[in-house]
């Protein structure tokens, strides 16, 4: 029996994405948020050359309305190793800084340090290119006057997965003067409950101007589960907060010396 083909599998996996996500929403309260946020992503790349390794580094602004209400940035720095062609090994960590948009001068609410380890997997095909990305976290949180919200905990864990497909319209590869069409799901778990704790699906088009400068803007869906809770005889069902984002990013690719003389095919994954 021959293997299945790499675009049935990720047919087949985001199918899975979309019908575990789906079937978490229906079981739980929806709080839709009908304000769109935005998210703004600037990415410089350093590939992996001839002794394979590479890097990346990230800034990320967000904010709770379109263009205004700004209250969340990012800044993430990573060090990549290329096992081969389309299996890289990354270790990487970040500073995530929450503030209320309605008071920025008063400081963040809570201010997040993360570490995390990952591994990518590609699927270059004639046409339909897929990533499989895997990642473990560790999270360390602080708030202001070191007091923990109810709730809250100082240390969590975090796993996800991300399913990426991207299709190239005007030429088989990502190359210069490529179009082409994003489409992604991930799922987070939390491995002290609840287990499903959050999903993005992504859709979105981008452009690569040549081999420094990618393009992309699109949409996400993030959707949060609060955990159903049982207080002073009353039972709370699990919630589902989802709100709609303009992402907006740019990815600048690094030169580096190509001592085999061509140019490898790379996917504009966002690293986020």
């Amino acid at each position: 029996m021959s293997a299945p083909q790499p675009h049935l599998l990720f047919l087949l996996t985001a199918a899975l994405c979309a019908a575990s996500s789906y079937q978490a929403q229906a079981q739980t309260n929806a709080v839709p948020d009908r304000q769109w946020g935005t998210w703004h992503i600037a990415t410089a790349v350093l590939p992996g050359g001839p002794k394979h390794w590479g890097g990346y580094v990230e800034l990320q602004a967000r904010s709770n309305g379109l263009f205004r209400q700004y209250f969340y940035t990012e800044m993430k720095a990573g060090v990549s190793y290329d096992v081969a062609k389309n299996f890289t090994f990354m270790v990487a960590g970040g500073r995530y800084s929450t503030s209320d948009y309605r008071d920025l001068g008063e400081g963040p609410l809570n201010i997040e340090k993360r570490l995390w380890e990952q591994v990518t997997f590609t699927h270059y095909n004639a046409r339909l290119k897929v990533e499989h990305r895997y990642r473990v976290e560790q999270r360390w949180f602080s708030f202001p006057d070191g007091v923990v919200p109810a709730g809250s905990t100082r240390y969590r864990n975090r796993i996800r997965y991300r399913l990426n497909g991207f299709i190239p319209l005007n030429h088989p590869t990502v190359t210069a003067k490529t179009a082409f069409l994003s489409i992604y799901d991930e799922v987070f778990f939390n491995p002290k409950g609840p287990i499903f704790e959050r999903n993005r699906v992504y859709g979105g088009v981008g452009y690569q101007f040549d081999p420094h400068w990618t393009v992309q803007a699109g949409i996400v869906r993030q959707s949060n589960f609060t955990p159903a809770s049982y207080q002073q005889n009353v039972f709370t069902p699990q919630t589902t907060a989802s709100k709609n984002n303009l992402v907006l990013s740019v990815i600048y690719r690094i030169s580096r010396r190509n001592t085999e003389g061509t140019s490898p095919e790379y996917v504009p994954s966002q690293p986020d």
